[in-house]
C-alpha cells in the first residue's frame, strides 16, 4: 500500500484520507460529549442551563454570533488597500 509521491509529500493535515479520519473522529467526540448530557444530572445555576443539550446549542449559537460580529466589525474597521502608501 504505497502512496503516490505527490500524496506523501503533502502535510498530513492536507491529505484527503486524514481529513476524512479527522472528520469522523471529531464527529464521534462531539456526539459522545453531547450524549453525556443525557447521562449526567444537571445542576443548573439558572433555569435555562438545565435544559437538554444546553451547552451544545449555546456553544454553537455563541460561535455563530462571534463570527457575525466579527464580519460586522470588519465592515466598519477595514481600510483601503493603499492606506499606508501615503
Amino acid at each position: 500500500m504505497t502512496d503516490a509521491p505527490e500524496t506523501r509529500d503533502k502535510h498530513w493535515l492536507v491529505r484527503p484520507a486524514n481529513i476524512r479520519k479527522l472528520t469522523y473522529v471529531s464527529a464521534a467526540v462531539l456526539a459522545f460529549v453531547a450524549l453525556l448530557d443525557v447521562a449526567l444530572e444537571p445542576h443548573p445555576a439558572f433555569g435555562i442551563d438545565g435544559t437538554l443539550f444546553f451547552y451544545s446549542w449555546f456553544g454553537f449559537v455563541t460561535c455563530v454570533a462571534m463570527v457575525v460580529l466579527a464580519k460586522l466589525l470588519g465592515i466598519f474597521l477595514k481600510r483601503r488597500d493603499s492606506y499606508y502608501d501615503d
